[in-house]
């Protein structure tokens, strides 16, 4: 349905229709409004198409002044909770799999229901230029966050939307940035300077409730929404937002279908990529381990840090794409130095991590093994008493890393190559340390019959270490 223009001669006896000269008209009429897009009937056919209509009616025929200072704040605020509810209705339903699902009408619906939030915003655009009408600024800050969710949930392909309602959605968005005056979606979410909040808290706050355990599949959109929104916020601003964004990331990462956690992984990982490790762990833990005190009677509880570092090692084991191996190795000695003692719990998983990345060559930078290096010396200085009976299995790794570092023909540049042989042979001395000069018995033998320069450079700054 194509929204129709007001109609020249509205029903005089009903107060809520556009056209009464009445102060109150605009309040009682979204009030009406409102109660009707929330019965059953507004998602259905004719009934969905008659409030589509006097609400649009309604806005066209309103003044400036009216549409948002009728009532001062209450009207805006009845406004937003409109705008809300125009959302729900073009809202995609939830997955079960079937096939016959209403996607279509959904499209259809977001169609009439972005066009209704185009007349608003050009209710505003109007309001902007108007000496006579103040209340435009107000009637943004209620409107802003709903059209906004909309937008974003329309805008690209995705099973609910159609070219059309993809159209209009873009339009929406587009006419959102001009009336707030922002130049791009992450001047919208951030402020476009630094006097400028940005509507991201906001956005989260809509947002939160159906971000929950319980909730967060109702509305296959929202996963979507909350991506996307989480794309477009960097460095150094993200690292504000945190307590918002990281449990949701959390959430969706640790689904059991395959989609959902590529999804989730790729939060994590924008947001890796955009808080600094340190900045990122002080910031985060004490928020998500609130709460938390060990008493010391007791076994020492479990920390959301151990929780974040039980799901990095869950997606490090199998994961054999590059770029993520590096951004999972970079933090890595962060969550080893951040739990310190308690990385223990973790031990036999970080040894089948740390080995199965120490046999896979990374690049000319050769990052991501670098940083294993690096985890493995701090787990070891950490847990030492637990690491000689593990003292074969990372010997043999260690080992192999010299050798196959040491046999590289020209793949790996030499200073590089030099900081993998020294970080190995640091790891080889603090295991020889730890395990009362076992690793100097078992490489005696070594310089004897390796031919390799560099191999046997190694097996001997160990055997001199003191």
């Amino acid at each position: 349905m194509e929204l129709g223009r007001a109609p020249e001669n509205p029903a005089p006896e009903d107060p809520g229709l556009p056209g009464v000269p009445s102060p109150v008209a605009p309040r009682e009429a979204f009030s009406r409004l409102l109660h009707r897009l929330s019965r059953p009937e507004a998602r259905r056919g004719k009934g969905r198409d008659s409030v589509f209509q006097d609400l649009g009616a309604l806005i066209e025929a309103a003044e400036c002044d009216g549409l948002f200072e009728g009532s001062g704040a209450s009207t805006c605020e009845l406004l937003g909770e409109v705008a809300k509810a125009l959302g729900r209705l073009a809202a995609p339903p939830k997955e079960d799999g079937s096939r016959g699902d209403g996607r279509p009408a959904v499209a259809e619906t977001a169609v009439d229901v972005g066009l209704l939030f185009l007349k608003l915003l050009r209710k505003i655009q109007t309001g902007k230029t108007s000496l006579g009408c103040s209340a435009w600024k107000t009637g943004l800050h209620h409107l802003a966050g709903p059209v906004y969710l909309f937008a974003v949930a329309h805008s690209v392909e995705q099973p609910w939307t159609s070219p059309r309602s993809q159209e209009v959605a873009r339009e929406v968005l587009s006419l959102l940035l001009h009336v707030s005056d922002c130049g791009s979606v992450a001047g919208f979410l951030r402020g476009e300077n630094e006097d400028e909040k940005g509507r991201l808290t906001a956005i989260m706050g809509l947002l939160k409730p159906n971000l929950a355990k319980e909730s967060w599949k109702n509305n296959p959109a929202t996963k979507h929404v909350f991506s996307w929104t989480l794309q477009q916020v960097t460095r150094p601003w993200l690292s504000q937002h945190l307590e918002r964004m990281v449990p949701p990331s959390l959430l969706i990462s640790d689904d059991y279908q395959t989609e959902n956690k590529l999804l989730g992984i790729r939060c994590l990982h924008h947001i890796v990529l955009n808080v600094a490790v340190l900045q990122c762990l002080l910031d985060l833990f004490p928020i998500l381990e609130k709460g938390l005190q060990w008493k010391g009677d007791t076994t020492r509880p479990t920390t959301q840090c151990d929780e974040v570092l039980q799901l990095v090692l869950t997606h490090m084991e199998p994961e054999h794409r590059l770029l993520l191996r590096r951004t999972y190795a970079r933090n890595l000695p962060a969550f080893v130095k951040r739990l310190g003692i308690l990385s223990v719990r973790h031990l036999k998983r970080l040894e089948r991590v740390i080995i199965g990345y120490l046999e896979v060559y990374d690049g000319p930078e050769e990052e991501a093994r670098l940083k294993i290096l690096e985890t493995l010396k701090l787990l070891i200085q950490h847990t030492w008493p637990r690491i000689p009976c593990r003292l074969v299995v990372l010997l043999k790794a260690l080992l192999k890393l010299i050798c196959d570092v040491a046999r590289d023909p020209n793949l790996t540049p030499e200073p590089v190559k030099t900081a993998l042989l020294a970080e190995a042979t640091n790891c080889l001395i603090l295991l020889d340390h730890c395990s009362q000069g076992q690793v100097k018995g078992l490489l005696a033998k070594i310089p004897q019959s390796c031919e390799d320069r560099l191999v046997v450079s190694c097996i001997r700054n160990v055997q001199q270490a003191s």
